[in-house]
């Protein structure tokens, strides 16, 4: 395959942790239920393959879907109907953590075992790598451990380089990251909190949801949140407000639920990779 490869020059941008007063709070329980039938095997896999830690989904502009796993074949296209149609890019992966799809519908995705982003076209060329491949670092060249990836209206980069460095880069983390016109939302999983800056990296304010796993944000401006611990996904309004909220089985009566990553279909669908769990599944409207 040709790659062409192009390593930007960053404008480092750090958004601090900041310890701020507490603006979002959890709402006392029970929370507002958010209805959703789970779909049983809804990804048809290959004979013999298997989905091996899926850390990350994403859905692109035709409805297809890409699971970001983390066995032989880690990144995997599906059509609508859940119908495996390829790999891509097999050899570029070493450690799948997020993949996300912009608005030209080429695929990022965040490789903590690589220490780098790619952006691929949709048919698996490489269009731009941001870090270097296997080697660690805390400079604007290099990330340790980057975990997700997201973009303002101007089309810069910003890059959650979480699990290393506990920083944001801004290119012309934090383990999840979404923008929605001039805020920047950062998933601060370890200390509970979403915190939200302007796109200059000025806090604004935080909320205290629960351990943000993975953000996606909705057409309506509303947020979806990801929390592998708690075992749910929340819906929670742009005031902070949580307006409902998918729980996965109670303790003892099944698997549990591990959403690592969501991402939104064309018809309100979620989908969810489920790092512990070893699967992907579909969320179908009520």
């Amino acid at each position: 395959m040709t790659r062409c490869v192009l390593h930007l020059a960053a404008e480092f941008l750090s958004f601090c942790i900041l310890a701020a007063s507490v603006l979002g709070q959890l709402p006392p329980q029970p929370l507002p239920k958010l209805n959703y039938n789970v779909i049983t095997d809804f990804f048809q896999l290959p004979p013999g393959e298997h989905l091996v830690e899926p850390a990350g989904v994403a859905v692109n502009s035709k409805g297809h879907i890409y699971v970001f796993h983390r066995g032989k074949h880690p990144l995997m296209e599906f059509d609508p109907s859940g119908k495996f149609l390829r790999s891509i890019a097999d050899d570029l992966f070493v450690t799948a953590h997020m993949v996300r799809v912009d608005v030209e519908d080429n695929i990022w995705t965040a490789d903590i075992g690589s220490h780098v982003v790619l952006k691929l076209t949709p048919e698996g060329k490489v269009l731009l790598a941001l870090g270097r491949m296997r080697i660690p670092g805390d400079d604007v060249l290099h990330f340790n451990q980057p975990t997700d990836i997201a973009w303002d209206r101007d089309g810069n980069v910003y890059v959650t380089d979480g699990y290393g460095n506990s920083r944001v880069l801004k290119f012309d983390t934090p383990h999840t990251i979404v923008i929605d016109g001039d805020l920047v939302y950062v998933g601060d999983r370890e200390n509970t909190r979403i915190q939200i800056f302007d796109r200059d990296g000025r806090f604004l304010r935080q909320w205290k949801l629960g351990s943000p796993f993975g953000l996606v944000l909705a057409p309506d401006h509303s947020l979806y949140m990801a929390d592998a611990i708690a075992g749910h996904i929340l819906k929670i309004d742009p005031e902070g407000k949580v307006v409902g909220s998918f729980a996965g089985p109670q303790p003892g009566q099944g698997p549990h639920f591990d959403p690592h990553e969501i991402a939104l279909g064309l018809d309100g669908s979620i989908f969810t990779a489920e790092v512990i769990g070893w699967r992907a599944e579909k969320l179908r409207p009520q």
